[in-house]
């Protein structure tokens, strides 16, 4: 299990509210909901990041290349999904 910490955290009147009430309605407590929307905010940032990254490094030539070329088989009976 990893290591836990608190952090004192103030929010707003509204937001407050609102937390109470989503915590509530998905039955977690609010620190729970908290940190699973801290968890999320940070892995779509990590995300973003990522993929800015990987475009930087993308080789679109080589791209267009590879979705042109002529070799291969015609799609078999079964393949359609």
């Amino acid at each position: 299990m990893s290591e836990l910490s608190t952090y004192p955290l103030r929010l707003p009147r509204s937001i407050r509210a609102g937390v109470e009430r989503l915590s509530k309605k998905e039955g977690v407590s609010i620190n729970q909901f908290v940190s699973i929307a801290v968890a999320e905010k940070l892995a779509m940032i990590e995300a973003e990041s990522y993929f800015a990254e990987r475009q930087a490094r993308a080789n679109l030539e080589a791209f267009d290349r590879l979705m042109n070329r002529t070799t291969g088989e015609p799609p078999q009976a079964g393949d359609e999904p």
